[in-house]
């Protein structure tokens, strides 16, 4: 009788060191994958934008509330862009006050952005970014083209003031959500500034740097961000921004353009389904 105890006992240990070993490993491959997504996406959002679009549903997947999962896809985003704007500055595109005023404005609007997202339903949250999926999916692939040969830059006057107004309005849209916001920065500074996208993407680094540091503030005092994971997928982020932005990549190249599309889709179908 005491032996076949002991030998339960044994059993059990032995039952429950399996199950730990499998789900270590279960959360190992899971860090691995989020950082390889992580990757693909620093990469994506530093030649054009759109890598949340990634990131943001795998948190979901991965189990987190959307709040969370919108709060710590911003952590990757902050470190990611030091990083990008470190590759920028190294091949002699360094930040402009133009840049830190749309930062600024974009900062204000932010806030509020982010304290909605805080504040909205999870199964809100999900369809809403369902949506937002197919629809800048859709913009990125009917957007219109701007010729920027022989024309001069707009960034004082009126420009400046349109500019200043519209990336308040991207501000809140970045701090709500922040899939996508890298088309809309783009697509702002060419079509109301003319300014080439070479500076256009070093610009939109630094505006996104300055006001992700008010969403991770609000994100961070409601307790609505998963450090470890925000970390792991930081360390993707980090590497493909930094590789990016040394690298001469031709924006919209057409592999990654059918690989996102084909991803957000297939992500947006599920997030739509699992809400």
């Amino acid at each position: 009788m005491v032996h076949f105890i002991v030998l339960s006992i044994f059993e059990h240990k032995a039952s429950l060191t399996d199950v730990f070993s499998h789900n270590l490993m279960n959360e190992t491959l899971l860090l691995v994958i989020l950082a390889a997504v992580g990757f693909v996406a620093g990469v994506i959002n530093t030649i054009a934008g759109g890598g949340s679009l990634l990131t943001l549903p795998m948190l979901i997947f991965m189990g987190l509330p959307p709040a969370v999962a919108n709060g710590t896809n911003r952590i990757g985003i902050f470190i990611q862009c030091i990083t990008s704007i470190a590759g920028f500055k190294s091949k002699g595109i360094k930040p402009t006050s133009f840049g830190v005023y749309l930062g600024i404005a974009a900062l204000i609007g932010s806030l509020i952005g982010a304290q909605i997202a805080v504040d909205i339903k999870g199964e809100t949250f999900n369809r809403i970014l369902a949506i937002v999926m197919v629809v800048v999916v859709l913009f990125m692939v009917f957007k219109p083209k701007v010729n920027l040969e022989n024309v001069t830059e707009r960034i004082q006057g009126k420009h400046f003031w349109f500019s200043i107004l519209a990336f308040f309005f991207i501000g809140i849209y970045g701090g709500f959500i922040q899939a996508g916001v890298g088309i809309f920065i783009l697509l702002a500074l060419t079509s109301i500034n003319y300014m080439s996208l070479v500076k256009s993407n070093a610009v939109k680094v630094l505006v996104v740097f300055i006001y992700t540091i008010g969403a991770l503030a609000i994100f961070a005092y409601n307790q609505q961000i998963d450090y470890l994971y925000g970390f792991v997928l930081a360390l993707g982020n980090a590497t493909g921004g930094w590789i990016a932005s040394r690298w001469s990549v031709k924006k919209g190249d057409g592999l990654v353009k059918v690989f996102l599309i084909v991803m957000v889709i297939a992500m947006a179908i599920k997030l739509w389904l699992d809400s």
